[in-house]
């Protein structure tokens, strides 16, 4: 069965799609079999993976609702990973789920007859602690937080902690934190620093030592329907993704060379 992780933090702006995006395709790199869920309803993931979300018929919103399967939603993308994209439909879901019997459980279960057929699964959840975040943390058996080492950033992340005591109390009790990623990072910055050895302090090796730089690349791709991987091979941000990808398979007991 494939693992899945959830990709979450309520806060904006910390480069989480970035993270989706480019973490399935540096795992696609590496030969692994890569399913990336777009659950956000801004559906980010999907034109950053190259796909019109304007003229997607089935998507994620379908497969929530049980209007069909997560088979005929599925999208392959350039970067060699498939894509469940998202559109502006996905909004009105937190209203339509309100009402459903297994609300929290309706991503786990579409998801059901298709994790066997790749070796990761990666959920983009929305900026927010919602309905379809929940749906997310119970679908998943681990999360990945990325964020930015800044002040405001520890005061979210200790939330974000609390609700995942709660839904592993609750919803799921094989959810755990995989990784703490650092995004958007300048070493340069003082607060950056001191932000990050806070990190370190209370979260050990959660943190995972790459680091995603500031990098114009990364945040050009998207523009192109790119993971940046695509855009630009030998920019820093590319290394860094690939590099993040080596870590995490290396931590799930999976060792790749430098170069695939």
């Amino acid at each position: 069965m494939g693992r899945v992780f959830v990709i979450a933090n309520q806060k904006g702006g910390v480069g989480k799609t970035s993270v989706a995006v480019n973490l399935s395709a540096s795992l696609a790199h590496y030969g692994r079999r890569v399913l990336l869920v777009d659950l956000d309803p801004q559906g980010n993931a999907t034109t950053g993976s190259g796909v019109d979300k304007a003229e997607c018929e089935h998507t994620v919103y379908g497969m929530l609702l049980g209007e069909h399967t997560i088979a005929p939603a599925v999208r392959k993308c350039e970067g060699n990973y498939d894509i469940v994209p998202a559109n502006r439909e996905l909004a009105g879901a937190e209203v339509e789920l309100i009402d459903i019997e297994r609300r929290e459980f309706r991503l786990r279960d579409a998801l059901a007859s298709a994790v066997g057929d790749y070796d990761f699964v990666v959920i983009d959840c929305p900026p927010a602690l919602n309905m379809l975040t929940v749906n997310g943390f119970a679908a998943a058996d681990a999360v990945i937080i990325p964020m930015q080492c800044e002040y405001y950033a520890l005061e979210g992340l200790s939330d974000l902690v609390g609700t995942l005591r709660k839904v592993k109390q609750n919803l799921n009790p094989r959810i755990e934190i995989e990784a703490l990623v650092r995004t958007m990072y300048d070493p340069r910055s003082t607060l950056t620093m001191q932000v990050s050895d806070e990190l370190k302090r209370h979260y050990g090796d959660k943190v995972f030592d790459t680091v995603i730089p500031r990098n114009i690349r990364i945040a050009e791709a998207p523009s192109f329907g790119k993971p940046v991987l695509l855009h630009d091979p030998t920019s820093k941000g590319a290394l860094a993704h690939l590099q993040f990808a080596r870590e995490l398979l290396s931590r799930n007991g999976i060792e790749v060379k430098e170069a695939a």
